[in-house]
């Protein structure tokens, strides 16, 4: 049974918005959600939420962050945590960085983790674009190998740049945004469904 949630914006501002931005490039795994079994899949299937019943594998990584700090999955065992795919030079990621941070900002006292995963810069850019942009939350640099990004991509495609997932407790994706976030409404109510799921 599909989710009405209301909040979303309409469909037209955001199939323009990618358009203009041109990074995000759509796929089709949001569609194997739209039959029903309990999902929320938005109009215009870049918003998605999966039933726990359908979610994949636990997500396993390791890699290290635009300061050189290690970090892995197990830093985010039994807590929900963001991921949002991203490089300083995507225009949608720029937009939505406030957002993201504002999330952050939002849930960190509730034992919710945050992580970015930049896919082309090396650690001296995506530091000057967390600067720029006040987001205080780590992001791995991901660009010499792409084995963090190859781990999300073995349990949910990753054909979009952004691309925002929301992890379960169990290290599993819950939900999906493809392309742009619109809003930090659109977020927060979807870790708000992962945290309200029993443990």
């Amino acid at each position: 049974m599909r989710r009405d949630l209301r909040y979303l914006g309409p469909i037209a501002a955001l199939a323009f918005g990618l358009a203009v931005a041109g990074c995000a490039s759509s796929d089709g795994l949001a569609g194997r959600y739209s039959d029903g079994g309990g999902a929320y899949v938005s109009s215009d299937r870049r918003v998605v939420e999966i039933p726990a019943s359908e979610r994949g594998e636990a997500v396993s990584f390791t890699g290290i962050s635009e300061r050189g700090e290690p970090v892995s999955s197990d830093d985010y065992a039994g807590r929900v945590y963001v991921v949002n795919f991203w490089y300083a030079a995507c225009g949608p990621c720029i937009v939505e960085a406030p957002l993201l941070e504002e999330v952050w900002q939002e849930f960190q006292d509730q034992e919710v983790g945050f992580l970015g995963i930049n896919i082309y810069d090396q650690p001296a850019t995506a530091v000057s674009f967390a600067e720029d942009n006040g987001i205080t939350y780590p992001s791995v640099i991901d660009v010499n190998e792409g084995k963090v990004k190859l781990a999300f991509a073995a349990v949910t495609p990753i054909q979009a740049t952004p691309t925002t997932l929301v992890l379960d407790r169990q290290g599993r994706v819950a939900a999906r945004i493809i392309g742009q976030l619109q809003s930090a409404s659109i977020l927060s109510t979807l870790v708000s469904d992962a945290l309200a799921e029993a443990p």
